[in-house]
């Protein structure tokens, strides 16, 4: 049986194109910590690597072309507000 310190919380997200993990959130339990306080550091974790964005967006295969014309209308959406911000 492990110790509450030597306990500890991983996940992982896809593998990258050459076969490795790509990112690694851990978070270990503290002497006298208890498990919703590691929890809550494990998920601002995960949240502040972006992990879950990254798990979305290898959730679904994009064509080429589509990736492409995603990405042009995320530039005309970042565009159009920044010219209403100018207007204000």
């Amino acid at each position: 049986m492990t110790s509450p310190r030597n306990a500890g919380i991983t996940t992982t997200v896809p593998l990258d194109e050459f076969g490795g993990v790509s990112r690694l959130a851990e978070v270990r339990i503290q002497e006298g910590e208890s498990l919703e306080n590691a929890l809550r550091r494990f998920k601002r974790k995960v949240q502040q690597e972006d992990i879950i964005k990254e798990v979305k967006r290898h959730s679904f295969y994009l064509k080429p072309g589509e990736k492409k014309r995603v990405k042009e209308a995320l530039a005309r959406k970042r565009s159009r507000k920044k010219a209403r911000k100018e207007q204000d």
